[in-house]
């Protein structure tokens, strides 16, 4: 059996690079992308195992943007989206604890960038865990 595919898509290359590097040590596939546009045609031709998608792209939230997008498509509807970004930081906006608002931030979480790798690891495993016992 392979190992699951994760994509990331964000705009910060050492972000990226340092991330890939963190999942390779579970020997996962990474596959990346820098902008909105590239990760949905990356998603378009292979649906990840996780998504791994930042808020803010571009000159906006470019990553809300595509979240909503995913989720209008049905061939995306099993695809976990772990939403990792530094938007709190950078806007003074965080997201209270509990359950994230289906139709404003349709992601299955959301945390701060800044975790842990092995905080981070342990969040993608459940991801990837709730996956597999959700039967997909």
């Amino acid at each position: 059996m392979s190992a699951p595919t994760i994509l990331i898509i964000d705009d910060d290359p050492d972000f990226v690079a340092i991330t890939k590097a963190i999942l390779e040590t579970k020997e996962y596939e990474v596959a990346f992308a820098y902008d909105p546009d590239e990760g949905w045609a990356r998603l378009e031709g292979q649906v990840p195992a996780l998504l791994i998608l930042d808020v803010m792209m571009g000159r906006g939230a470019g990553g809300f943007v595509l979240a909503r997008k995913i989720r209008k498509d049905t061939r995306f509807d099993k695809m976990p989206i772990l939403m990792l970004t530094s938007m709190s930081e950078q806007t003074g906006f965080s997201f209270p604890g509990g359950k994230i608002h289906e139709k404003f931030l349709p992601v299955d979480e959301y945390i701060e960038k800044g975790i842990a790798p092995h905080a981070f690891l342990e969040r993608v495993e459940q991801q990837l865990a709730k996956k597999s016992s959700d039967g997909i």
